[in-house]
């Protein structure tokens, strides 16, 4: 049975606006890849760009509400963002994809790396810099570790803290962090336990040693005192016969490849 429409005016009206919608969504669709100036012949050799670091952070802020509205909006030095952000509850949230540069890092550089943002992903621990990091978050965290360690090939030592890359103007995670919970786990550079540990040789340069794990010195003291922080949970910008020990150790982990995996 043919019905007829008495309306054909209104269906008419519905197809316009049906190509009037798709003409839209393809004017908001975005851009292919490809420079119109050249010519398009495909290859099949490349990959996505790779992060080879992980940088965590405390947000410094009162709550996983204020630390999203500020990931997500602003604040009063300019945008900001980060790949994650676990609450104190061991939510964790994702707010950029891996795959794409948040702004997380700033100014700073760790080794040879000088644009930490597009080498990195970044992981916020809703913490205002006073307070121990609850069991439930250092759970979480150490679980999103595990999974992008994993996934993106990056070796477990390459696990730093915003002050490590930025010591003269950054304290996060802060004294209070617990690297040997992370150490523990596999993840970081750590020391052997300090019984272990010995003097280093006659001629030993600690500042060699920082430099080659891969603090800048661009201000020493700032430096000390970011690797006090990380090494020690301790302030202090002057290195004592500890500190040696440990930068001993440490660059014979780096120099036997001890820290690849």
């Amino acid at each position: 049975m043919t019905i007829n429409c008495p309306f054909p005016c209104v269906r008419v009206a519905g197809l316009l606006l049906g190509c009037a919608a798709l003409i839209l969504l393809s004017a908001c669709a975005p851009l292919p890849p490809r420079n119109p100036i050249a010519t398009w012949v495909p290859s099949k050799n490349y990959d996505i760009r790779k992060p080879q670091l992980i940088v965590l952070h405390f947000t410094d802020q009162d709550s996983v509400a204020q630390a999203l509205n500020t990931l997500r909006t602003h604040n009063p030095g300019g945008p900001v963002s980060a790949h994650y952000l676990i609450g104190r509850d061991g939510h964790t949230y994702q707010l950029v994809s891996e795959v794409d540069r948040a702004w997380h890092a700033g100014g700073g550089r760790w080794g040879t790396i000088t644009d930490v943002n597009s080498a990195s992903i970044g992981i916020e621990l809703d913490n205002n810099g006073d307070e121990p990091f609850p069991p439930a978050q250092i759970a979480s965290l150490l679980r999103l570790l595990a999974d992008i360690t994993t996934r993106w090939d990056i070796p477990r030592a390459q696990i730093i803290g915003h002050e490590d890359l930025a010591p003269a103007r950054k304290d996060d995670p802060g004294p209070l962090f617990p690297w040997a919970t992370l150490a523990a786990h596999g993840f970081g550079l750590w020391p052997d336990p300090p019984a272990t540990l010995v003097d280093p040789p006659p001629g030993f340069d600690p500042w060699m040693a920082l430099t080659a794990i891969g603090y800048p010195l661009d201000d020493p003291q700032a430096a000390v005192r970011a690797f006090h922080n990380h090494f020690r949970g301790i302030g202090g910008d002057t290195l004592d016969a500890e500190d040696m020990k440990i930068l001993y150790n440490l660059v014979g982990k780096i120099e036997h490849g001890d820290t690849e995996k």
